[in-house]
């Protein structure tokens, strides 16, 4: 029995840490396609989007209101840059949370920093989610059925009107407004961009003249995929919620998602980049090239004159935050992956955990003491199921001479064996999976916290203390994994085994293994295996000292004797 569960370990390990990779690099595995449903928004939300759209919704209307050929902020007394006619100009915004840059050609933007978010480097202090190549177009652009009218929207220069300098407490609502106007073919276009001193969400109100058929507002490429990292879980690239429905694919090519579109994003493991339309009826994603892909979204143009209406989030995928914007973009941090797909029971365990671990930080304000802090807390709750484990494995131990015994007397006859070994479990009351079940009940646990702590941006560069910097990145000495690849070795020699000496040497190997594993995942998931094991460890040696000190409890009956 002892083989089969050391077994089971290994597959179920090499399962959930090599499956995709192995299958990627054999060309079986299709680009994956995970769904899950979109949780309707609490109502009990501290903070909402409700002003962001109020405003939005006040932006469209003054739009609307405005005369062909009329800037759209002229009771805001805007300032008009000098020289966009003759030239190419930058126009740049400042808050608390971003400071972003527009250019007048084709009214994109050409850089987003996210100010509180330090980057991989000295060279980059903050996070930048606006790739900087320029190959491919934009972001915020907008292209139209007409090739030739795309290329001049994209590429001619915009008049910009700009009523701020930069935007905080006392001047909290900022408008850029990017307006273009060919007389000859009778076209407008004109963008207005409502920013907030308090929030990463961009309302913005597109105006157009003399358009017809539907425009398409492009989000980008990679805009918000700060790294393309290969990692067991998660889905990089995009993702978008048609008809109430959560999609994460990237294509092989091209992909078209047809519906009612409630917002299309591209995204990586901490951050994010989101277009929410008012009048989405299609998301089309793109692959550019090896780790690039855009996406954009399809609106109808009613008639020539109309204003379409979306906002746009560009920032970190912090919980709240997305789940305060009530549109399921939370769903975007896949608290329930699990080997082949998202498994609901490790997504219902993994949500209650993430809290409480967000609530001890609030008294620790160190996510390192929190993660051990955490694992205790579990740990103790698993005691009883750990007990009867250690118990079964225990007196699996004690009878396996007896097991060997009936084992080799009846080698031949395979029914008359199976019946004696039942009876002989059943005599000393010892369940020969007793010491499995318990591991298999507590797998959704484990998987729950590997989604949290690899997955969510609260350990990103959170230090621990000494020489642990930051709890997301792998240990830069390797003296976590080696401590934890001992703590294994102590576990395994401590732990009642009915392994041969022989078979036992062989899984000397195991913590090798899973050392060699560990040295390239998150300190922070590390440190949690390790206080772990250790604990493990000390409640073992408690066991054998205080619980299992009177061996008769465990001692073989002879034969023909009920004692125990």
């Amino acid at each position: 029995m002892e083989k089969r569960v050391i077994v089971f370990l290994l597959l179920s390990l090499a399962i959930i840490f090599g499956y995709e990779y192995v299958l990627k690099e054999l060309g079986v595995l299709p680009q994956t396609s995970r769904t899950s449903e979109v949780t309707a928004p609490s109502a009990n939300d501290s903070r909402s989007t409700s002003a962001v759209s109020t405003a939005n919704e006040a932006s469209i209307a003054a739009l609307s209101e405005t005369a062909p050929g009329k800037s759209a902020l002229e009771g805001a007394q805007p300032r008009v840059l000098e020289g966009v006619s003759t030239g190419e100009e930058t126009v740049e915004v400042d808050t608390n949370l971003y400071h972003a840059k527009f250019t007048t050609r084709g009214a994109v933007m050409t850089s987003w920093e996210l100010k509180q978010y330090r980057g991989s480097s000295d060279e980059h202090p903050a996070v930048q989610l606006v790739r900087q190549d320029g190959k491919f177009p934009g972001p915020l652009a907008v292209i139209t059925e007409d090739a030739a009218l795309a290329k001049e929207l994209g590429e001619g220069l915009y008049r910009v009107e700009k009523d701020f300098t930069t935007l905080d407490q006392t001047h909290p609502i900022g408008h850029v407004t990017f307006h273009y106007h060919d007389a000859e073919k009778g076209v407008d276009l004109e963008k207005q961009l409502t920013f907030h001193a308090d929030t990463y969400v961009v309302d913005i109100a597109v105006r157009e003249s003399g358009i017809d058929g539907s425009v398409n507002v492009v989000l980008g490429t990679n805009f918000g995929i700060v790294e393309w990292g290969d990692g067991f879980i998660g889905l990089i690239g995009s993702a978008s919620l048609v008809d109430s429905k959560v999609e994460k694919e990237t294509p092989d090519t091209e992909l078209e998602r047809k519906g009612t579109v409630q917002w299309a994003a591209l995204q990586d493991k901490y951050f994010l980049s989101v277009l929410i339309p008012k009048q989405g009826s299609a998301v089309l994603v793109k692959k550019e090239g090896d780790k690039l892909v855009s996406t954009s979204v399809r609106m109808p143009v009613a008639q020539s004159g109309s204003t379409l209406g979306l906002q746009l989030y560009a920032g970190p995928k912090e919980y709240d935050i997305l789940r305060n914007l009530q549109i399921g973009l939370e769903d975007t941090i896949d608290f329930g992956w699990f080997i082949f797909g998202s498994w609901t029971v490790v997504k219902v365990v993994a949500k209650p955990i993430f809290y409480v671990l967000r609530f001890i930080n609030d008294y620790t304000h160190n996510y390192g003491l929190t993660i051990v802090l955490l694992t205790i807390s579990i740990k103790m709750l698993f005691v009883p199921l750990q007990y009867k484990s250690y118990k079964s494995m225990k007196g699996m131990q004690v009878i396996q001479p007896k097991v060997l015994a009936i084992q080799e007397k009846f080698k031949d006859d395979r029914d008359r064996l199976n019946k004696e070994l039942i009876k002989l479990y059943r005599d000393h009351k010892v369940n020969p999976v007793g010491g499995c079940l318990p591991m298999v009940l507590q797998m959704p646990v484990f998987v729950a916290l590997f989604n949290i702590l690899y997955m969510t941006i609260d350990l990103r560069q959170a230090p621990f203390g000494l020489w642990i910097a930051d709890l997301s990145v792998q240990d830069p000495y390797y003296v976590m994994p080696i401590i934890m690849g001992i703590t294994m070795v102590i576990q395994q020699k401590i732990t009642p085994t009915t392994m041969d000496p022989t078979q036992a040497k062989i899984m000397l190997m195991l913590p090798a293994f899973m050392t060699f594993l560990f040295i390239n995942f998150p300190a922070g998931l590390v440190l949690y295996w390790l206080t772990n094991n250790t604990l493990t460890i000390g409640q073992q040696v408690l066991t054998d000292r205080f619980i299992f000190r009177n061996r008769s409890v465990l001692t073989v009956p002879d034969e023909g004797s009920g004692k125990k």
